[in-house]
This record gives structure tokens, C-alpha cells and sequence, in this order.
């Protein structure tokens, strides 16, 4: 079973906490909370059915593969591993690019509509928004590029602030229903619709993907047979947690059709910052400072695992050049891959300036739809994948395994694969199901631009990642000399 060498010059310090951390900080999607709770009362009914019936066996399932095969690159092997190279190559660069676009896109945006709200005034198109924007982006950038020995504290500490920033809203949000009386909560519709369940899916399963994100720094792990499955499992409950929570308190707190998806979560926090009385102002100042360095590290989380994938997919010969796969020899890190990130942030950025001609919310939901988009299309190899080592490569040792053998491990990945073919479907051609069913959708409403310019950009950024996927692979293979072998592997020098 031939998989990749271990990459030269990389030091194992990621330990069992740094491994939950990284989950949490990848996981735990501060952009996403304020869009979740934009579907109402309803909403914390589909997180709770989807935080049992999805991520449940999702976790399951990297638990096992991920501390069965903890290479450095992680879907990239397993997807090369079982289907080959060229599968490995498409599947990665649309895992890979899914952080650019979110870092250049949502992001970037809901960290300077906060920073503009709450801090200092930038406006919209304004140098000053540009250059917030263009910081934001290489900061992230930057803090993938040090070494991973340093890296993980930036992550670790993202983490934490993200979680305690969570705590501290809700506890405050608590406080402010005690005084007020919970408004929000009586006013919502917990139900579940068929409408809000066609919505709030193809989010859900974003905000809940990425606990086998870890396993792409594989061989930086001191002991990943033993550490991933735990920390899978304690990052899943604590992402749970920090969507569940949330969620409730936004929905008690704001009024329906107050909360939107650029603004749900700060906005919330400006209302129930009022039993702060005088120290409002200046508390709400702190948390915006703290909400947008933990989106900043959020998307540094996801370009450290993200750009090692691409850059073990280079490195074997599945990307235009093995020079992109380079691991730099003192900091250990891919830094051309991290460079090619940030200039694919930068034209994303540039790009979704002028998608809808400033209108923050409208170009917010939008580059929000292409990274759900892009990062679920990846799991259509990743998920078929998991199940093919498991009945292709039985003598592997699996220090953790499903719950009853391979017959639980097929039901849960038929399980994920069904919610992630459902998710992708509508995330890319959102309104037809509505439609083959009979509900009302009206488009321009919920996505404040045409369907054609909504087509355009995410059909034409799925059938540009496949051309590029394409090329790079096809270019690795025309370089190759004479008698290379398809199944050699190795990083670049």
C-alpha cells in the first residue's frame, strides 16, 4: 500500500490538546453562528437533529481513519491511497481552495463589518476597507507560514477566545432575558419545516466538517493513533456546544428577522450588551477586537492543514510543479503553497468587492454559498474513500474502530455520504427542491443578487477548480521523465 515519505525537516510537537484545539479553532465557525440563527427558532432543531444524525457518524468515522492512516496530508492520501492520484488531486485542490475563498470572502467581510461597526469607522470600498481587508488576509497568511512549533499556540489561543467569547455572550444573553424576559425564545417557531431544513442543511454541514483537518499535519503528531480519536471526540462536543448555545441565546435575545448573516452574531451582542449599562460601549469595542482575531485565526487554522494537503498533493505529483510541494527546512512549513493561498485570498477578495457593488450582506452570502460549496463537493471522494480502506486494507491496525466493525463503519459513511450528496445539491442549485416540491423561493429576496450572477460565480468557480485541478495534474504528468513510476511518492526537497 504505497503512501507518501515523511516530509523532511518536520519536528512532531503537535500533542492530544494541541490536536482538539486546532479542531476547535478549524471547526467552530464564527461567520456561520449569525447565518444559523437567520433561520429562526427552527434552527436549533436542525442543529441539534444534525449534531446527532451527522456529525455523530462523521466523527466516527475520522476517528478511526484518521488514527489508522496519520500521514502527513490526510484526505489527500486516503482519496490516492483508494482511488488513485488524479481523484486525489481534484478532491484536494477543491479542500484546498474552500479556505482562500472563505479567508478572501466571508470571513474577511464579517471581520470588517464588525471592525467597522464597533471599532473604527472603514466604510464600504473605501482605501481603509481595503487595506483592513488586505491585512486581515496576510496575517492569516503569516501566521501559517511560522513554524508549526509556534503556529499552534496562535491557533490554540484563536481557539480559546473563540470559545470563552462564545461563553461570555451567552451568559450575557442570559442575563439580559432574566431582566427583559426571554422575548426571542416565546416569538420563535421551533418547529421544523421543509423550507428552513433546505436552508439551514448545506450551512449546518460546513459549520460541522473538519475534525480529520488535524490529521493533514500527520506527521507533526507525537502519537496520532492514540490522540486523534480522543480529540476528535472533545472537539466535537465542544463545537456542539459553541453552535447549540449561541444560537438559543441569539434567538432569545433578537427580535425574528432582526438577526442576518453578516451581522447575526455582533449584532446580538450590541443588544444584550445593555445590562453592562456605561461599560457597554467599550465592552462591545473589546469584543469586536476579539471577534475578528478569532475569525483571523480561524482562517489560519484552516490554511495550516489546508495548504500542507496541497502541498503533499504538489509534492507527489499532482499539482503543476513539485516546487509547490517544498517543505521550507528551518520552519518546516509549506511556505509557496501559504504565499499561493494568499494571492488566491487576495483575487477572491478583489473579486467579491465588486460581485454586488458593495452590499456586504449580499456578497457575505454569496462567497459564504461558494466555500459550502466547494469544501462539501470534496467530500464526495473523501467520504467513499474512508470506506474503501476499510474494506480494501483490513490488516491495517486500527487502534480505534467504529462501533460494530465494518458494518457500523458502512452505515455511518452511507449515512454522511447521503447528507453531504444532499448538502452540495442544494448549496450549488439552491431553490430546486423548493421548486420539484412545490414551496415558494424567490431568489433575488433571499440571496440579494440574480440567479445568474449567483450561478455564474459558484458553477464557474466549480468548473475553474476542476480545469485547474486538470491541468496541474496533467502538467506533473507530461513533466515526468521516462520511467517514473505513477505510484512513486515523496515531498520536494
Amino acid at each position: 500500500m504505497p503512501v507518501p515519505a515523511p516530509v523532511p525537516h518536520l519536528r512532531r510537537t503537535l500533542r492530544r490538546f494541541d490536536i482538539m484545539a486546532m479542531g476547535v479553532a478549524a471547526v467552530v465557525s464564527l461567520d456561520v453562528i449569525g447565518q444559523i440563527a437567520a433561520g429562526g427558532g427552527q434552527a436549533v432543531t436542525w442543529t441539534a437533529a444534525l449534531a446527532a444524525a451527522f456529525l455523530l457518524p462523521y466523527a466516527l468515522l475520522f476517528a478511526e481513519t484518521g488514527a489508522a492512516f496519520p500521514q502527513e496530508g490526510g484526505p489527500y492520501v486516503w482519496v490516492d491511497v483508494a482511488f488513485g492520484r488524479l481523484a486525489a488531486a481534484l478532491t484536494t485542490i477543491f479542500y484546498w481552495v474552500t479556505n482562500p475563498v472563505w479567508l478572501g470572502g466571508s470571513l474577511v467581510y464579517l471581520a470588517a463589518e464588525a471592525w467597522n461597526g464597533f471599532v473604527f469607522p472603514l466604510g464600504s470600498g473605501t482605501p481603509a476597507d481595503y487595506v483592513f481587508k488586505l491585512v486581515f488576509i496576510w496575517s492569516a497568511i503569516l501566521t501559517a507560514v511560522v513554524s508549526l512549533r509556534r503556529g499552534k499556540w496562535i491557533t490554540t489561543a484563536g481557539a480559546a477566545a473563540k470559545v470563552l467569547a462564545l461563553a461570555f455572550f451567552t451568559a450575557t444573553a442570559v442575563a439580559y432575558g432574566i431582566r427583559h424576559g426571554f422575548r426571542g425564545l416565546a416569538e420563535a417557531d421551533f418547529a421544523p419545516s421543509g423550507e428552513g431544513f433546505l436552508t439551514l442543511v448545506p450551512v449546518l454541514l460546513f459549520a460541522f466538517v473538519g475534525f480529520e483537518a488535524p490529521n493533514a499535519a500527520g506527521d507533526e503528531m507525537r502519537d496520532p493513533q492514540r490522540d486523534v480519536p480522543v480529540a476528535i471526540g472533545a472537539s466535537g462536543a465542544i463545537a456542539t456546544c459553541c453552535y447549540l448555545l449561541p444560537v438559543a441565546a441569539i434567538l432569545s435575545a433578537a427580535p425574528p428577522g432582526r438577526v442576518t448573516g453578516v451581522g447575526g452574531f455582533m449584532d446580538a451582542a450590541a443588544l444584550v450588551f445593555e445590562v453592562y449599562g456605561s461599560w457597554r460601549g467599550p465592552l462591545l469595542t473589546c469584543a469586536a477586537v476579539v471577534f475578528a482575531v478569532a475569525l483571523l485565526t480561524q482562517g489560519s487554522a484552516w490554511m495550516i492543514v489546508a495548504d500542507r494537503m496541497q502541498a503533499m498533493a504538489a509534492a507527489d505529483g499532482g499539482f503543476f510543479t513539485r516546487a509547490l510541494g517544498a517543505f521550507h527546512p528551518r520552519l518546516g512549513t509549506p511556505v509557496r503553497m501559504n504565499l499561493l493561498s494568499g494571492v488566491t485570498a487576495t483575487a477572491f477578495m478583489l473579486a467579491a468587492m465588486h460581485l454586488a457593488h458593495g452590499d456586504a450582506s449580499a456578497v457575505f452570502g454569496v462567497v459564504l454559498s461558494v466555500a459550502i460549496t466547494t469544501l462539501l463537493l470534496s467530500y464526495l471522494a473523501v467520504i467513499p474513500a474512508l470506506l474503501a480502506l476499510r474494506l480494501r486494507h483490513r490488516e491495517v491496525p486500527r487502534p480505534y474502530e467504529v462501533p460494530f466493525g465494518t458494518r457500523g463503519f458502512t452505515a455511518a459513511a452511507v449515512l454522511v455520504y447521503a447528507w453531504i450528496l444532499l448538502g452540495s445539491w442544494v448549496a450549488l442549485f439552491p431553490g430546486t427542491l423548493e421548486a420539484a416540491v412545490g414551496m415558494p423561493y424567490h431568489f433575488r429576496a433571499v440571496w440579494g443578487v440574480s440567479r445568474l450572477t449567483f450561478e455564474t460565480f459558484t458553477l464557474g468557480t466549480v468548473v475553474l477548480l476542476l480545469a485547474v485541478g486538470g491541468a496541474g495534474y496533467v502538467t506533473q504528468r507530461v513533466r515526468a521523465q521516462p520511467g517514473d513510476d505513477q505510484d512513486q511518492t515523496g515531498p520536494a526537497r
